[in-house]
């Protein structure tokens, strides 16, 4: 793995991953890792400041970089922060504080982004931003820190396919994520439909949706089936990725080597239902973030509405709540199932713990013990 200079000239290097609020590796627990439960901003400096004291702003996007530190963006500021895991300390690496668009050309810190969702690392350690209000992905160089624009034009629409990405058009897209082969898929909410970038080209093309919001099919062909509001996914090691519909309440499975999809989760109608039984049968409320675990062969679903975050095991398709009481709230910490959520956003799985984006409580929380 490169190490990026980026990354290391701004924030030092990474500590060794610990977890220091959890003292019983084998007891389920539930810590913040971040924030203060009261949406602001402290200058941090290059030393950063104890994240555990320190507020955060709507966190949504949650992703593990390439130094083993934690990184999400805030939705309402710009900004991409950085929790060491190792020292607990918390910097900022990329956003002015201001929710717009620009600073292409120019170091990470000085530009400015639109309504964050989600962030990225591809292999090579470049971060990738996708924003919402610009209807925009954008790159920051893992080695100079310089920002550009990867997809979308500024302006909403649906046009470019074929094309560089760059000059195609982006509909308020919600999520990114790399597949097996290197390509970046977003999640085109606004158009309904799932696009894909050949990393290697340039080009833009449509890998699923038809623009329509209507009922997706149980299963389908990529090509020609309507998404009812693709609104975030992940991928595994095996050429599938698995898709959230916020609008459809329902988890599909992307086969991108056989061009098909199906329905694995949810049965599309609101609720909050099924757990400890078959995850086809389950019912969801406005899922918006979804992550895959290697490590138990699981999904992690954020189901935001339910205010909880729920397990899809891949191999048995039975479903489970692992954090969250189902009442919107701001915990208290201790008992995962205990801990009110409210609008939880994003979540990660990395070395047997989830992390868990509580958006509208301004923390970052962590669960240990669920991964056996």
């Amino acid at each position: 793995m490169l190490r990026r200079n980026f990354i290391h000239s701004v924030l030092g290097a990474a500590s060794a991953l610990t977890i220091p609020h959890f003292s019983r590796a084998q007891q389920t627990l539930v810590a913040t890792v971040a924030g203060t439960g009261v949406a602001g901003y402290e200058t941090e400096g290059s030393a950063g400041l104890p994240a555990t004291a320190t507020p955060i702003n709507n966190p949504y996007g949650v992703v593990v970089g390439p130094d083993g530190a934690l990184y999400f963006c805030e939705v309402n500021t710009g900004r991409t922060r950085r929790l060491d895991l190792g020292s607990g300390r918390l910097t900022t690496v990329a956003g002015s504080g201001e929710s717009a668009y620009s600073g292409d050309a120019g170091p990470a810190l000085q530009a400015s982004f639109a309504a964050p969702h989600e962030i990225r690392f591809d292999k090579d350690g470049h971060l990738f931003v996708v924003e919402r209000d610009s209807h925009t992905v954008r790159r920051i160089d893992g080695d100079t820190g310089m920002v550009s624009t990867l997809a979308g034009t500024s302006e909403a629409g649906y046009s470019g396919d074929g094309g560089a990405a760059s000059a195609a058009q982006l509909r308020q897209p919600h999520s990114i994520a790399f597949d097996a082969r290197g390509n970046l898929l977003i999640c085109d909410i606004g158009n309904s439909r799932v696009r894909t970038i050949n990393m290697e080209s340039g080009i833009i093309t449509t890998l699923a949706g038809t623009g329509e919001r209507v009922a997706t099919p149980d299963s389908g062909p990529l090509t020609g089936t309507p998404l009812l509001g693709p609104r975030s996914l992940c991928t595994d090691p095996d050429g599938n990725a698995y898709l959230v519909l916020r609008e459809g309440n329902a988890v599909y499975q992307l086969d991108l080597e056989g061009s098909r999809l199906q329905r694995i989760a949810g049965g599309g109608m609101k609720g909050y239902s099924g757990d400890g039984g078959a995850a086809i049968d389950a019912s969801f409320n406005g899922p918006k973030g979804i992550a895959y675990s290697a490590s138990d062969h699981s999904l992690y679903i954020v189901d935001t509405e339910n205010h909880v975050i729920r397990r899809l095991a891949l191999g048995s398709g039975i479903i489970d709540t692992v954090l969250g009481s189902g009442e919107r709230g701001d915990g208290p910490d201790g008992r995962p199932l205990a801990c009110k959520l409210n609008r939880p956003h994003g979540v990660v799985v990395h070395a047997g713990v989830v992390y868990v984006t509580d958006s509208e409580s301004h923390r970052i929380r962590a669960v240990a013990g669920v991964i056996a």
